[in-house]
């Protein structure tokens, strides 16, 4: 799998049809239902329900779209920190949504220098296994 196939499920989810994604993607709808149908079967899985008016997610696909997203998100941490020359340091936290874990970010940013630190926060999801 590649961070390119990671990008095409994440359009195809948000689009909610292959062939507005594909055009979206400057790419042909056939390349693109391969390149889905690539990761389906690398992971043996089913991301998306086809149907005459789109695609819907599977569970399996929602899931699998959750962790798709914060790869990607990480490796575009990784391009700013190191393909731009980065000079402040990174401070991120991921956290579910609880108040006091937002509360408790916001006074850190408070008392350390925003100049010096590039501070993020990033809500994790919490899955059910069944």
């Amino acid at each position: 799998m590649t961070l390119q196939q990671l990008k095409y499920v994440i359009t195809v989810a948000e689009e909610g049809s292959i062939s507005k994604a594909s055009d979206k993607l400057f790419i042909t709808q056939p390349s693109l239902t391969n390149q889905l149908h690539e990761v389906e079967k690398e992971y043996n899985i089913i991301l998306f329900t086809r149907t005459n008016k789109g695609v819907i997610l599977t569970q399996d696909g929602e899931v699998f779209l959750g962790y798709a997203r914060q790869v990607l998100e990480q490796a575009e941490l990784l391009d700013e920190r190191y393909k731009n020359n980065y000079s402040k340091t990174l401070f991120s936290i991921s956290s579910q949504h609880y108040s006091f874990a937002v509360n408790a970010f916001v006074d850190l940013i408070k008392k350390y220098d925003a100049n010096k630190y590039d501070f993020s926060i990033r809500e994790t999801e919490t899955y059910e296994i069944i």
